[in-house]
């Protein structure tokens, strides 16, 4: 099993005496985005320890980019579409501060429709995993947003300590995989293998497999659980009684059931029971060493937060950028923009109107049945204000997060149909209920 490791001749190496290499990273939806240099190009990426080989996508008109020694290939991910067309490229150099790889093969999605920053609400180029977790230990504090990819010969396992619990992990096809408990109804405790997915912002999936134990609950509901690279992912929202990890329990876990053919590029599931993403994993500062084959867990403030559930029913992208028009009560002749957010490109005019330029945000699906749907909200409706407050200061996740304050709260967005201002109301309800 760790034969891969031993013989690898190229991968990312730091300077000879240098002990570790430490990577700020920004949380956006549970999803850890970081800078990555390629080719001398500077773009930002999804750490995805479920990836085997690094992929590019959403390069706009103003990328610009050089990749080395193309071929087309035809590559397949999550998903109910097709196969896409791609490029394989070799030889490329990738750089996070002084860890470089001069000799790294990627992948590059050409179709526009791959685009993960419209739905996270920042520019996004790509997902980055196996090279970076097979090459070094790779310590994440999601408390500080920091990561340390520490030098293998140099590492020294943390010390033992009461809030944290060292556990085996097993590496097939480049993935890693924990086992764990996942507590359902009737006092059913199910063992379950687990993908430890850290490109996935949700927390817990698990297949549909009622000869193991693995039962949809009866109070669910059919959601959008995400995009993958072959198309939207589908399947039953629900909530369990809790998950075991090691010694660490969490109750009343929210999960979901994807179904079946958003898997349909892997003919053969194995003794794969689902997988653990973002929203249990940010709960932890986690110590991956693929090389030792174990994963070091321990509990961070996040521990006990609530799982965030959709309790609007909306779900939201941007879609390209709008001018809006605000008065201005005291001009001096300066325009101040305090706002650092999207908000900066401005034009000022004689009558104390500002015009900014600033992303659209619109609703690009609701769920049936929900608050938002039963008062009236229809996809492709622009949001303009949510509780009086208008939406351009405000980052998606923000935003998203004002729609799904929490249960019991009366919600009221202003949006823009058809050139028209309307203004919707409704209430957060229990899901589940």
């Amino acid at each position: 099993m760790l034969a891969p490791f031993l013989v690898s001749a190229q991968g990312f190496k730091l300077p000879k005496n240098q002990k570790f290499q430490r990577v700020g990273f920004e949380m956006v939806n549970n999803l850890i985005i970081i800078p990555v240099e390629i080719n001398g190009a500077e773009l930002t990426f999804v750490l995805d320890s479920g990836v085997s080989k690094p992929i590019l996508f959403n390069l706009s008109d103003q990328d610009s980019i050089q990749i080395n020694n193309v071929s087309e290939v035809t590559i397949r991910g999550l998903g109910d579409g097709e196969p896409m067309k791609a490029l394989s490229s070799m030889g490329n150099t990738f750089k996070l501060g002084n860890a470089k790889n001069y000799n790294q093969d990627l992948y590059v999605v050409l179709d526009k429709g791959i685009n993960f920053s419209t739905s996270l609400g920042i520019p996004v180029h790509g997902i980055l995993g196996f090279d970076l977790f097979r090459d070094f230990v790779v310590e994440i504090n999601y408390g500080t947003g920091n990561l340390k990819l520490h030098n293998p010969i140099h590492y020294r396992p943390p010390k033992n300590n009461k809030r944290a619990q060292t556990l085996p992990i097993s590496i097939e096809r480049k993935k890693a995989y924990v086992e764990g408990i996942v507590l359902m109804k009737d006092e059913d405790n199910v063992p379950v293998k687990l993908l430890v997915d850290t490109g996935s912002s949700d927390a817990l999936w698990l297949f549909h497999q009622p000869e193991k134990g693995l039962e949809i609950p009866e109070k669910n509901y059919e959601d959008y659980l995400g995009r993958g690279l072959s198309g939207d992912i589908f399947g039953k929202r629900t909530k369990i009684r809790g998950v075991k990890i090691g010694d660490f329990e969490l109750k009343d876990a929210k999960a979901a059931f994807p179904y079946r053919e958003s898997f349909g590029y892997i003919k053969n599931l194995g003794d794969r029971n689902g997988s653990v993403g973002g929203e249990i994993l940010k709960r932890f500062n986690i110590i991956f060493n693929y090389r030792g084959g174990t994963v070091t867990l321990k509990k961070n403030a996040n521990f006990r937060t609530p799982f965030q559930y959709n309790l609007a029913g909306v779900a939201l992208q941007h879609n390209g950028l709008r001018y809006i028009a605000e008065s201005i009560a005291d001009f001096n002749g300066v325009v101040r923009n305090d706002d650092d957010t999207f908000g900066n490109v401005q034009i000022l005019l004689e009558n104390k109107t500002r015009l900014s330029l600033v992303p659209e945000i619109i609703v690009s699906g609701i769920r049936a049945g929900s608050p938002a749907a039963e008062a009236g909200l229809l996809e492709g409706d622009v949001i303009l204000a949510i509780n009086g407050k208008r939406i351009h200061r405000y980052k998606l996740q923000e935003v998203l997060k004002m729609l799904n304050e929490r249960e019991g709260k009366r919600v009221r967005v202003l949006i823009e149909r058809y050139n028209k201002d309307l203004l919707f109301s409704f209430v957060l309800k229990n899901v589940f209920e």
